[in-house]
């Protein structure tokens, strides 16, 4: 029996896929469930596991795009799983051949450069002169014996004009995947069809940091997870969203829409590149629920088994740049969301406090929004308050009682 195996759908909207690498060969025995191919969509990469056991017989090429329900494989059912000893046989069998090969290959290249040995071969004086001008021997022609490059030669070679003379100028052409075309798409449709502007402030972490001295030990032993900066952000994001609502709305047409939950979208770096789960309503977790909801993204985003529906659907999205080394930027809005919050890295530098200047841990932050939806005073007011609670940690967002709100 022949099981036809359709290409199933990986999300709503989602018409079509790209295979993106076959993970076995045609002809290759596969158990049920065992990983056989990685599709990209436009919003994700995914993998497509054998619906039963057999032999696989492939029905579309790496690069291909299909359609959602196409066939992509058959497997033979009735097909019998090799037994081992003869899989060897046939490994030692194929090794051998390739030995053979090998040394044929050898001995002919060595009757090649037996015949040919003084063709283009420079002279002591000359290899040192064409060096000198950093003129390759491939570039000269030899007037010697058997072709040989002569002093005199190098010394009437001229360097052909604007061609380098060494070091390796190979080039490779790469299909980008289905979904790095889709979100450089989306990319350039932000920068054509919203009004995107940036706003700028620093934050002084050093209270986030005492904090964290304080109680990241006691935190992760109780809580089997770290104290980071993403809960402080978190939260301090969701305090803001409170009091300036419109950046966390999104235009749809000649209509403005306001949501009443906060779902947080996180980038995170993956194997396929930049992932952006969501943290679903986030205005009611803790810092440990914070805490846990990044770590498990972020687990599933490396290890490749991210959903569609886990990035689907964000209401406004926080990036750290600064986890690479990044100073400041200027984050791209991730449509249809009115807004994004970067994060950058922490540098002590002086600053004034009460009329001294100290060194703290600063970090710059960056507000980018649609200017179509929200005015000035909403992302200034916004970036100013997500200041205000990373500042001042303990009393804004533990309500004085650091113990109480990290669950201690």
């Amino acid at each position: 029996m022949i099981l036809e195996m359709k290409v199933p759908s990986p999300g709503e909207s989602i018409t079509e896929v790209e295979i993106a690498a076959w993970l076995v060969k045609d002809g290759d025995y596969v158990e049920k469930d065992q990983p056989i191919a990685e599709v990209d969509s436009d919003k994700a990469t995914l993998e497509l596991p054998a619906e039963e056991s057999g032999i696989i017989t492939l029905k579309a090429e790496e690069g291909d795009t299909v359609r959602v329900g196409s066939v992509v494989c058959l497997i033979d059912l009735e097909g019998k799983k090799p037994v081992d000893g003869k899989q060897a046989a046939v490994s030692s069998e194929k090794a051998s051949e390739k030995i053979d090969e090998k040394q044929a290959e050898k001995s002919i290249t060595s009757s090649v450069v037996e015949k040919t040995y003084a063709s283009g071969a420079a002279s002591p004086a000359a290899k040192k002169i064409l060096t000198e001008k950093g003129i390759a021997p491939s570039e000269v022609t030899g007037t010697g014996k058997d072709g040989r490059i002569t002093k005199d030669d190098a010394v009437n070679a001229v360097p052909s004009m604007g061609t380098p003379a060494g070091g390796s100028r190979s080039s490779e052409r790469i299909k980008l995947s289905m979904l790095r075309r889709k979100v450089a798409e989306r990319l350039v449709a932000v920068k054509n069809e919203t009004a995107m502007l940036t706003t700028f402030n620093e934050v002084d972490m050093k209270p986030i940091f005492d904090l964290r001295n304080d109680y990241k030990d006691a935190f992760k032993e109780k809580h089997n997870v770290g104290l980071g900066f993403m809960s402080f952000f978190t939260l301090a994001v969701v305090r803001a969203l409170k009091l300036f609502p419109d950046v966390n709305s999104m235009l749809d047409g000649d209509y403005k829409i306001l949501h009443n939950f906060m779902d947080i979208s996180i980038a995170v770096s993956g194997p396929k590149g930049l992932m952006v789960p969501v943290i679903r309503n986030a205005e009611n977790l803790s810092f440990r629920g914070v805490e846990n909801e990044v770590k498990r993204l972020a687990l599933r985003a490396r290890d490749g088994q991210i959903t569609v529906d886990e990035m689907t659907g964000g209401t406004f999205t926080i990036t750290n740049g600064g986890v690479f080394g990044s100073m400041l930027s200027t984050p791209i809005l991730n449509p249809p969301q009115s807004g994004i919050l970067g994060m950058h890295n922490i540098v002590e530098r002086p600053v004034a406090v009460k009329g001294e200047v100290v060194i703290r841990p600063i970090m710059f932050v960056a507000l980018s929004y649609d200017h179509r939806v929200i005015d000035g005073r909403e992302s200034v007011g916004f970036l100013v308050a997500v200041k205000e609670a990373l500042e001042n940690p303990v009393e804004i967002l533990m309500d004085n009682n650091p113990k109480k709100a990290l669950e201690l």
